[in-house]
């Protein structure tokens, strides 16, 4: 009997743990279950997203050596990834112009631009932005900015 008690204690325990990791909000384990295979399945198509990111951003450096973007959506804002494996002079101000053209504020960010450039940002909506914008959107803005600088620095040469 005992042990019974204490296989039962341990699987609700484990489905308490499930569904603290999932953000579930189930009571009845079926229901934890059923959230905890949707957010399986969130996160592999996260991870197919991130490969297809990949591989599209090895193949357009072997074409075209343009840096590589990924943005997550957080709970305030967006987590902006820029990263290029080599210098690129200018990149931070186009990238910032496409930030104030989104009017999205930069609440933190880090750059490094010695020989390779590399920005994270955390980007937050204006207070006074009546409509909210996508991740994909904020990316397409980024991308294009790389390309507008892209373009710009060719023409320098």
């Amino acid at each position: 009997m005992v042990s019974r008690e204490h296989k039962r204690a341990g699987l609700q325990e484990k489905l308490q743990l499930l569904r603290s990791i999932t953000n579930s909000h189930a009571m009845n384990k079926a229901s934890i279950i059923v959230d905890a295979s949707n957010y399986i399945q969130e996160l592999k198509q996260k991870v197919e997203r991130l490969n297809q990111d990949v591989a599209a951003a090895q193949t357009s450096n072997n074409q075209n050596p343009l840096p590589m973007v990924t943005v997550e959506t957080l709970e305030k804002g967006y987590l902006i990834n820029v990263f290029s494996d080599k210098s690129c002079p200018g990149l931070l101000v186009s990238v910032l112009e496409a930030f104030q053209e989104l009017g999205l504020n930069v609440l933190e960010a880090r750059v490094s631009c010695t020989d390779s450039f590399r920005l994270q940002a955390v980007g937050g909506e204006n207070e006074e932005q009546s409509e909210c914008v996508d991740a994909q959107v904020v990316k397409q803005a980024v991308l294009q900015a790389i390309k507008n600088w892209s373009g710009s620095s060719e023409q320098q040469e």
